[in-house]
């Protein structure tokens, strides 16, 4: 192993993605303990709270230090991804409606996988995430961690819930449609041989 590799793979911003990765089942466990064990519960806030701490010292990190690496490209968004579907996923067990926002959540994932895998192989990909991402994912984080912050045996009530999940619902379909759209640019540019710029 080269210094180069291991510098990219035992850098900091990495290690913190690392840590991050592994945190998410140890979310899980907590959560699905916390239903009559207060002490699960507050474990399970506590690791949520060190998972968005690492998430935002990595890329603090990264970009003062010099330390942006390929793979730290390639671990950030899929810590973050992993990370809302095991939220998701423990919020379905007490919002049934949550299933809808995490089925739209695997497509999005998935299709946006396929589509920058395509277009890199064309040499075109997506500068970063655009102002509908972000407000997806802030929106998704503030409705979730409200939700997720009601102790053991509480629940807000349906008529709330309903309305905060189908609006972090239709935040994620959004941002979706709109990533569709500049894929389709894309598409009409790279056939119409015009110089890649930033999407």
């Amino acid at each position: 192993m080269n210094n180069k590799i291991k510098r990219e793979l035992f850098s900091v911003p990495n290690i913190l993605t690392y840590f991050r990765i592994l945190l998410i089942p140890a979310f899980v466990i907590f959560y699905l303990n916390s239903a009559h064990n207060f002490t699960c519960y507050l474990a399970s806030i506590m690791v949520l709270a060190a998972s968005g701490i690492t998430d935002v010292l990595d890329g603090k990190i990264a970009r003062k230090y010099d330390q942006i690496t390929e793979l730290g490209k390639l671990l950030d968004p899929v810590a973050d991804k992993l990370t809302q579907c095991a939220i998701l996923a423990c919020l379905v067990l007490r919002y049934k409606l949550f299933i809808l926002v995490l089925v739209i959540l695997i497509i999005k994932e998935i299709t946006m996988a396929v589509l920058a895998l395509v277009f890199y192989r064309i040499g075109r990909r997506l500068k970063g995430a655009h102002w509908y991402g972000k407000i997806a994912t802030t929106s998704f984080y503030l409705i979730t961690i409200f939700l997720l912050l009601m102790p053991p045996g509480k629940k807000v009530p349906e008529e709330l819930s309903t309305v905060l999940i189908l609006l972090s619902g239709a935040f994620m379909l959004f941002a979706f449609i709109m990533y569709i759209r500049v894929y389709i640019i894309m598409w009409k540019d790279h056939k119409e041989n015009k110089p890649n710029k930033r999407y």
